[in-house]
């Protein structure tokens, strides 16, 4: 029968059209049984006007991908996509995208595309991923009818859940990924910019899951 998300992508499938997203739900997801190290992900991080994916567009997009227990760099990406109107200032401010940047950037049509295929078959991973699940689902469903199923990993839940096991308290702002990346001494990049945020979410992911690993592995489905 497989999982949940599994059947989804069955029933999902059959409804839609040839294009990105078929392709994309023709790749069944990684099950949830198999040790964590035997998968492929991508750390992905998307920068947006805002933060309502229904009113909200995304500016840039930027991505790796983790195979085993390495980054593979040679995978990054990192998209400008164009944007309809000018990007409001206070969101300007924080990931310094200008609007002639804005307006030399690629449709989304075709980020998406590159975004699902390298995507298809591996686990996303994102810090506070709501949100970038939330911008891909209104992409999806605005160029191809239909919405997001993805299987993902959130760094932030994995940090919260390693918090409350071991009974250390914390607040909101011990979350924020480069918190965490301070918390586990990895390297500070550029803030605000969707592909260092990516490879800082994928080096976390690294460090979270190696402190957790006793040398004899875990199923994926520990970290969904």
């Amino acid at each position: 029968m497989g999982s949940p998300l599994e059947r989804r992508r069955r029933r999902r499938l059959r409804r839609i059209a040839n294009g990105p997203l078929h392709r994309y739900l023709s790749r069944p997801f990684p099950k949830k049984t198999l040790d964590y190290r035997c998968v492929d992900y991508l750390a992905l991080d998307l920068e947006t006007t805002g933060l309502d994916p229904k009113r909200d567009q995304i500016l840039s997009a930027g991505w790796v991908l983790i195979r085993g227990h390495r980054i593979d760099l040679g995978s990054a990406r990192h998209r400008l996509i164009r944007c309809d109107g000018a990007i409001p200032a206070d969101s300007a401010v924080i990931h310094q995208i200008t609007d002639d940047e804005a307006a030399a950037g690629e449709r989304l049509g075709r980020v998406m595309r590159e975004l699902l295929d390298v995507l298809a078959g591996r686990v996303l991973i994102a810090h506070h991923a709501e949100i970038e699940i939330g911008f891909l689902d209104a992409a999806c469903r605005e160029l191809y009818g239909s919405g997001l199923l993805a299987c993902t990993v959130d760094t932030e839940v994995l940090a919260r859940r390693t918090f409350e096991r071991r009974n250390i308290p914390f607040r909101p702002s011990e979350l924020r990924l480069h918190a965490l990346c301070a918390r586990y001494n990895l390297p500070r990049y550029r803030a605000h910019n969707a592909f260092y945020d990516a490879l800082a979410a994928a080096e976390l992911f690294l460090a979270q899951v190696a402190h957790r690993d006793n040398g004899n592995g875990f199923c994926l489905g520990d970290l969904l």
